[in-house]
């Protein structure tokens, strides 16, 4: 089975800072990963390195792969790379249909579509008309991850979704990405503060240091293993 994505011996970052150090990483087919951390530790870059929205200083990344390095972010999303950024950046003057079609990309046999969006987050569909702005943080976290679906993506990158949402948005929030993991078999990487919820949805975690990865293992090792987890990134939970 050919991988997803494949990171080998990356070093990125903007301009001539270098952020990511010698990442090396490989996603198959449907799997899942988070990406735990300290703040400022390189995980939003990594991300943005995978998208095209850094400098590439050397290493190589593929998806599905082909290598990706040379291709403008457009180009990679078509390809089928879906982002969810932590800012959500939903368009305030467009209601929730207009910002989920927007950029939507169809396919043929099926795939992602409004029904198929407002099926997994009903509050979508009860708020069809209201505006970007008139959302709330939940909803529109759930507008970000369903406009990024509408674009059919095979890999989904989710930059901190679950930051600053009230539990139960949280819960909704996750059911939905367990569905997804299911039911689509989607491969997606979730960048998270809370470890403990991140660790239980992805059966693989890595822990990043000053732009390198220092753990790449089973999650259930870290869920076991407070003391591992608090020392790898200074909290247990």
């Amino acid at each position: 089975m050919t991988d997803c994505l494949t990171l080998c011996d990356v070093s990125a970052g903007y301009g001539e800072t270098v952020v990511l150090d010698g990442v090396s990483l490989a996603l198959a087919e449907g799997g899942t990963l988070s990406v735990l951390g300290r703040n400022g530790v390189g995980k939003t870059t990594l991300l943005a390195s995978v998208l095209g929205h850094t400098t590439l200083h050397a290493g190589v990344i593929a998806f599905g792969g082909r290598p990706i390095a040379g291709m403008r972010p457009f180009r990679r999303a078509r390809l089928g790379i879906g982002y969810v950024p932590q800012e959500r950046e939903i368009f305030p003057s467009l209601d929730v249909e207009e910002n989920l079609t927007v950029a939507a990309r169809p396919v043929r046999g099926g795939g992602w579509t409004l029904e198929r969006v407002y099926a997994l987050f009903p509050r979508l569909a009860e708020r069809r008309r209201s505006m970007g702005d008139q959302l709330s943080g939940g909803e529109q976290q759930m507008l970000a991850v369903g406009r990024a679906l509408m674009l059919n993506p095979s890999l989904l990158l989710l930059d901190e979704p679950l930051e600053g949402l009230a539990p139960v948005m949280v819960d909704r929030l996750l059911d939905a990405l367990l569905r997804l993991r299911a039911e689509d078999g989607l491969a997606m990487i979730l960048v998270e503060q809370h470890a403990r919820l991140a660790l239980e949805f992805s059966a693989r975690a890595v822990i990043m240091d000053r732009g390198k990865i220092v753990y790449d293992e089973n999650s259930r090792a870290l869920l076991d293993d407070p003391r591992l987890l608090a020392g790898l990134i200074g909290v247990a939970g």
